[in-house]
């Protein structure tokens, strides 16, 4: 049998592909590292700024997770991007 395996894509392609993102659901630092071309201190400026969207809880206090329809939002449109609310 063979095996299929996927590789990564380039470090700049994944920026233009937001549909890689489910439109449900959360993603982590480790995933939203490879989708969003920010570092994770420019992306936590962002968030008290309320210009990105705002990390969520997801059980311990360590672990976090971003919502995926909030990400979309941004990533359709980084600049004008506010927090709802």
């Amino acid at each position: 049998m063979a095996a299929h395996h996927h590789n990564a894509p380039p470090s700049g392609s994944a920026q233009s592909e937001p549909q890689a993102l489910p439109l449900d659901g959360f993603t982590r630092w480790a995933d939203l590292k490879r989708i969003v071309p920010l570092s994770h201190e420019s992306v936590r400026l962002r968030e008290l700024a309320g210009r990105f969207p705002r990390r969520v809880q997801l059980g311990s206090a360590r672990c976090v997770g971003w919502p995926n329809r909030e990400l979309h939002r941004w990533l359709a449109d980084p600049a004008g991007y506010r927090v709802e609310g």
